[in-house]
């Protein structure tokens, strides 16, 4: 009985040296593992064509090499790497304190109903304000600077991880609990072996696409009420006209964020090895 509920429980058996899904990655053919850099490149040539040939004017798009020197500047005689390391901070606090939260207070709610009505209203009438709306009364109460920006950020990462987690615990298997009822199981025991388990696949992927908001966030933020950061360096080039050092911004953040998203999924394969799925 043991072995055949090890895995319902969310434990990791053992299979083997090799698993299916990684028997798959090695039959599958070296051209689609790059596959993905086909577009990019696409992009970067007609970028390149578009400069050289003049068909968009240089202020509104200046060539590749023009922003390379552009990037080369901002990092040897400006502050580029203050301002990103800046924004890494507040984006880092801001999804730690709002995941955290939300987790907390999503089992909560999922393992209680009464939990759930007691939050349920005032998070589903929050929810529905856009933190760019929030950003100004906020400023007026913490002013300019991180704490403002860390709250606004936070906001917007808490309720899609509460929201994953509360439907996570609420989505397990029924079978699951008659199982854990039949092996008279405690409460707690409940808990950490069906339920929690059941719910980690939910709540690894909010976890994913929080981690991405609050990146993206970070430019609303900084960009209306902060001085430094890569959101403030955005509008201050837009207001400037400087497009090359906009573009740089652009390509930093977009980098920052592929690279967050990877991170976060092998995050989420790391905690979900025991979970195999259809890989396409």
């Amino acid at each position: 009985m043991t072995d055949a509920t090890t895995s319902t429980f969310g434990v990791r058996p053992y299979t083997g040296a090799q698993t299916p899904s990684s028997a798959r990655a090695a039959r599958r053919p070296a051209g689609r593992r790059f596959i993905g850099i086909i577009l990019p490149i696409g992009l970067l040539i007609a970028w390149s064509l578009a400069s050289w040939l003049a068909w968009v004017p240089a202020v509104f798009l200046p060539s590749p090499l023009a922003t390379v020197e552009a990037f080369v500047a901002m990092v040897t005689r400006q502050s580029l790497h203050q301002d990103f390391l800046r924004s890494i901070n507040i984006v880092s606090q801001a999804f730690v304190y709002g995941s955290i939260a939300a987790v907390v207070l999503g089992v909560a709610a999922g393992l209680s109903s009464n939990v759930e009505r007691f939050f349920g209203p005032t998070f589903d009438s929050i929810r529905h304000i856009p933190g760019v709306a929030w950003l100004p009364l906020i400023v007026l109460w913490l002013g300019l600077g991180a704490p403002a920006q860390i709250l606004v950020i936070g906001k917007s990462v808490f309720f899609p991880v509460f929201l994953n987690t509360l439907q996570g615990i609420r989505n397990v298997e029924k079978s699951h609990i008659e199982l854990a009822k039949v092996l008279t199981l405690t409460r707690s025991q409940l808990i950490r072996r069906v339920v929690i388990p059941s719910a980690v696949p939910s709540i690894m992927v909010s976890l994913r696409y929080a981690a991405g908001v609050a990146w993206a966030l970070v430019v609303t933020a900084e960009g209306l009420s902060g001085q430094e950061g890569l959101g403030y360096l955005i509008f201050r080039a837009q207001n400037l006209l400087m497009t090359d050092q906009l573009i740089v911004c652009m390509v930093i953040i977009g980098v920052v964020g592929f690279a967050i998203d990877r991170l976060m999924l092998l995050l989420q394969r790391f905690v979900l090895r025991w979970k195999q799925g259809f890989e396409g």
